[in-house]
């Protein structure tokens, strides 16, 4: 069911027409017989009036002024002899001497006849009319009283559909509110003159509301507590890890892999904090105009450190290309995309940042000289706390499984597309991104 007014509007014609088709059924045919009867009774008036107004005695000519030919009469005596009779009446007799109605046949119609006896003069009287003629006029006068109520079908319908409509107002009403909220707007929802049939479905959805809204809350209180109550002590360890390795033997298995889990521990909760600030209500509040080539130009410079203990090359290609989107999410999105290539690509290796406007957007490709990425986990590696083994582990770097995982969202919630490939300049992954268009550009 695509529209309710529609449906409404649909049965309710539908049931107007059955009843009002099963009424007019039965109103045609009482009325057909009515009409019957009515001209019968004109037909023996007719009669009636032939017998008190024809005095003659003696048979004569036939009447010249017959009013149409679908009428005729006749006079006889009551020897059975022809006195007189209209123009297209013929000299025998049409109907049995006996009085009553009688249904006959002549000159190829069916013709309906009234047969009177005049006892004062004697003299048999019949007078017959064509029986299509009386069924035409009968139909005529029926379907004159049901033309009416068959219009009446059609502003029926006017009349329904606007009723309908008015009565679906706050129904519009309260789906224009809900399509007008932003994402981040879980106020309550609230119409005037609301019917009783749907002060049930807006406080359902006033209580779902405010339980989002404080969901929201607690998991904005979370990542509060989290950042200050985690940061600060794996910070605090980090500290001291660095002062005992300066009184300790800092190339110990041990010391090496508790300095890796430290590491990787910060690294999680930065990630999963990061992973939070790309909510959806967040991209839509602080979507503006970004030049991706500028932005990647930053981060490659604030992030140059890294890729220069690595003796990496990194490449920027490409020329100024606009896109609509929250900056922070796209700086987050340069940065995993960053990180995750220097990982996995080995000491003094090339990583390429192209960056370039096409017709229907902006694309940004991404590609190392790494060991890549097999075609079958394409797929894997957007889940959440999946990490590719790479086969080149000595030039593995702290991970927790999450950049990729990120890099995925943010992409979805700038209807972007991304697209996992082999480099063919660098033998390694390539990360193709498609932005739409710029709605401001």
């Amino acid at each position: 069911m695509k529209s309710i007014r529609l449906y409404l509007l649909l049965m309710l014609l539908a049931t107007l027409a059955l009843v009002m088709f099963i009424s007019l059924l039965k109103g045609y045919q009482l009325s057909h017989d009515k009409a019957q009867r009515l001209f019968d009774e004109r037909l023996q008036a007719t009669a009636e009036l032939i017998a008190s107004a024809n005095t003659a005695v003696t048979p004569t000519k036939p009447h010249e002024n017959q009013p149409a030919e679908y009428l005729f009469f006749q006079i006889w005596d009551k020897n059975y002899q022809l006195i007189t009779r209209s123009k297209h009446a013929p000299e025998n007799a049409l109907s049995p001497f006996e009085q009553g109605f009688y249904d006959v046949n002549f000159e190829r119609y069916r013709w309906h006849n009234y047969v009177l006896f005049d006892d004062s003069l004697a003299r048999w009287i019949i007078v017959g009319e064509r029986s299509d003629v009386r069924s035409v006029m009968a139909e005529n006068i029926v379907l004159a009283a049901v033309l009416p109520s068959v219009i009446g079908i059609g502003i029926s319908a006017l009349l329904i559909w606007w009723f309908v409509g008015s009565g679906l107002q706050p129904l519009k009403q309260l789906s224009r509110q809900l399509t007008n909220k932003q994402a981040d707007d879980l106020a309550p929802v609230k119409l005037e003159k609301l019917p009783v049939e749907l002060e049930q479905l807006v406080s359902i959805i006033n209580k779902l509301f405010w339980r989002l809204d404080q969901a929201f809350q607690r998991e904005q209180r979370f990542a509060a507590d989290a950042a200050h109550e985690l940061r600060t002590p794996i910070s605090a360890l980090q500290v001291h890890l660095h002062n005992l390795a300066l009184t300790a033997d800092s190339h110990q298995e041990d010391w090496q892999l508790m300095q890796q889990s430290v590491t990787r521990m910060g690294h999680m909760v930065n990630q999963i904090l990061m992973l939070y600030r790309t909510a959806p209500e967040q991209i839509v509040a602080k979507a503006e105009k970004i030049d991706l080539f500028k932005l990647a130009r930053q981060v490659i410079a604030n992030d140059f450190q890294q890729f220069d203990s690595r003796q990496q090359q990194v490449e920027l290609i490409g020329q100024t290309a606009f896109i609509e989107g929250q900056r922070f999410a796209i700086e987050t999105l340069l940065q995993n995309l960053l990180a995750n290539a220097s990982k996995y690509t080995p000491v003094s290796g090339q990583i390429n940042v192209d960056i370039h406007p096409v017709a229907n957007g902006t694309l940004m490709i991404v590609e190392d000289s790494g060991p890549g990425i097999p075609p079958e986990q394409y797929a894997r590696v957007f889940d959440r706390f999946y990490r590719f083994q790479n086969p080149q582990p000595a030039t593995e770097m702290a991970g927790c499984g999450l950049g990729l995982a990120i890099v995925k969202h943010i992409v979805d919630l700038h209807r972007a597309d991304i697209k996992l490939g082999k480099s063919e300049r660098l033998s390694g992954l390539q990360v193709t991104i498609h932005f739409p268009l710029a709605l401001s550009s």
